[in-house]
């Protein structure tokens, strides 16, 4: 199938968050402000079947919620990451860092030039974030980083 991806707005806010729960994952920090930083992917009915959120701190970047729904082809993982450094660009970012408790998954990222980094490394302001706090508190947890 092949999906829409665009920018989430104020009317996406509850059905994403719907969309999140329904993956197991938190919706802290997704709010009437911050949704705008989530790409979704929908279908033609215009079911959400997959997104990628930023969490904005000045000229970084946090990726979250990166979420597919079964059935979606791989490829669309590359696009939505793809189109998340073009948004993130767009929007004046320098850098886009993400968290991982899953090694598996870093080839992957690394694929798409991301580079391991220690959490001592994170921006200041990243440690006022739940989100990271949380990560921080999970076993495993890695951080990569890419520059744009």
């Amino acid at each position: 199938m092949q999906g829409l991806i665009r920018k989430a707005d104020i009317n996406d806010l509850e059905p994403l968050k719907d969309f999140l729960v329904k993956a197991d994952l938190g919706t802290d920090g997704l709010t009437d402000e911050t949704v705008s930083s989530f790409l979704i992917l929908e279908n033609e009915n215009s079911e959400i079947k997959g997104t990628l959120g930023m969490e904005v701190f000045q000229k970084d970047g946090l990726l979250r919620s990166l979420v597919l729904s079964p059935g979606q082809a791989e490829q669309e993982i590359f696009v939505l990451f793809d189109q998340m450094v073009k948004f993130a660009k767009g929007q004046g970012m320098d850098r886009l860092f993400l968290a991982t408790n899953k090694a598996v998954t870093v080839p992957f990222f690394e694929l798409m030039g991301f580079k391991k980094m220690e959490p001592s490394e994170l921006p200041d302001e990243f440690y006022d974030s739940e989100h990271i706090q949380h990560i921080l508190n999970v076993d495993n947890s890695l951080f990569l980083v890419i520059s744009l």
